[in-house]
């Protein structure tokens, strides 16, 4: 039964000086050139979330290590015996192993999110289901532009529409994560507020794709909304123009060749991208609650509230 598997790589890390991830997952190439040590599953290895089912990737660790002891022992070895081991087999004393274990660790964190930092790090257009009941069924246009600063993630994002009423930019951090990028978004000096719920970033990172949350900006009423969102990364910022609400039988793909991003059979991709905007919802617009229909149950409710009040 393999056990304490995080930690133990996290000390394997330590004594080869290893920091990142692909470092590891190339030592153990290094004596397996067809190991089964994959560098995507490693990163729930690392996180205690999951560990290695097949026996081969312990005995590539043992061989990693120049262990006497076969893999199964490194599966199934606490982890004081797994420390005393490496330390003398490689001479180290093994207070000095769990300190770089340590600030390996942290070192190797912190180095793997300056790199998604610089990755995600661009500007981007953004296409989306208008949320204005004038414009149902209209996609619009934003530009969205991440960029990097001091702290742990240290990413914000600006996002601008070019609406008929005037231009609407919003602001705010920008937070990966494991299952997931998020980002809140609020108007400097306005009330308006959205939030971005994406698909976790991945390399080479040409697109995001998920989720905008928010208000209709443009409405005779309120309305929580929520629209897929597809976001394209440009090489060269969109002009201060460009933007606003696409016309309905308008081309994705010709929009984003004008912006330098030309995509080989437009046609196909124009569909492809059309379904996805679409999704679930059930007239091709935005989600939205009709404020009557929520009025409605607000009635039942605070009547019945103010009845049994006091």
């Amino acid at each position: 039964m393999a056990q304490h598997i995080a930690q133990k790589l996290r000390l394997t890390a330590a004594l080869l000086g290893t920091v990142a991830r692909k470092d590891l997952a190339a030592a153990f190439r290094g004596v397996n050139p067809k190991t089964a040590f994959d560098l995507g599953r490693a990163d729930k290895w690392l996180q205690g979330r999951a560990q290695p089912r097949e026996l081969s990737v312990y005995d590539d660790w043992s061989k990693l290590l120049k262990l006497e002891q076969p893999g199964a022992w490194i599966a199934e070895s606490d982890v004081p015996g797994f420390t005393a081991a490496i330390c003398a087999r490689h001479g180290i004393e093994r207070a000095e192993l769990e300190r770089r274990a340590g600030a390996h660790f942290e070192t190797a964190s912190g180095h793997e999110e300056r790199s998604l930092g610089l990755a995600l790090a661009g500007t981007y257009a953004c296409y989306s289901h208008a949320l204005s009941p004038y414009y149902r069924g209209q996609l619009i246009r934003g530009s969205l532009s991440i960029e990097t600063g001091p702290g742990a993630h240290g990413l914000t994002a600006a996002y601008r529409e070019v609406l008929p009423t005037g231009q609407l930019l919003v602001g705010g951090p920008v937070t990966p994560a494991k299952r997931g990028l998020y980002a809140f978004l609020k108007e400097t000096g306005g009330d308006a507020h959205f939030f971005l719920c994406l698909f976790p970033h991945s390399r080479p990172g040409s697109v995001l794709g998920g989720y905008m949350c928010g208000g209709a900006i443009i409405g005779p009423e309120p309305q929580p909304s929520l629209t897929r969102i597809l976001i394209v990364r440009l090489r060269d910022p969109a002009p201060e123009a460009w933007g606003g609400y696409l016309p309905p039988d308008a081309s994705i793909a010709r929009d984003l060749a004008s912006l330098g991003v030309a995509i080989e059979q437009p046609e196909m991709v124009d569909r492809q991208l059309a379904q996805f905007l679409v999704g679930d919802s059930k007239d091709g617009g935005a989600s939205q609650i009709p404020p009557a229909e929520f009025r409605s149950i607000l009635d039942v409710f605070d009547r019945h509230w103010l009845r049994h009040s006091g």
